[in-house]
């Protein structure tokens, strides 16, 4: 992901994103720039559903990134 690009989705988030949600479990990212890291209680801001069911890109800790919705509690609806 480009500067451009991250500052763009970090605004994005700044403002809520599409919704919130909880970390369940520590979660090491797998893809370094690609994958998110978070740790259990940690607060996700997501910012969009990814093709890939089950997937989102989501904010964190000001990393950008795609996680998993099975290593998170989502708060409400998306």
């Amino acid at each position: 992901m480009d500067a451009q690009d991250l500052a763009r989705w970090t605004r994005f988030a700044l403002k809520g994103g599409i919704g919130r949600c909880t970390a369940i479990v520590d979660c090491i990212a797998q893809e370094m720039g690609e994958d998110l890291m978070f740790l259990k209680d940690d607060e996700i801001t997501v910012l969009m559903q990814l093709p890939e069911a089950g997937f989102y890109l989501g904010h964190c800790e000001g990393v950008v990134g795609r996680f998993s919705g099975k290593d998170v509690r989502f708060h409400g609806k998306l």
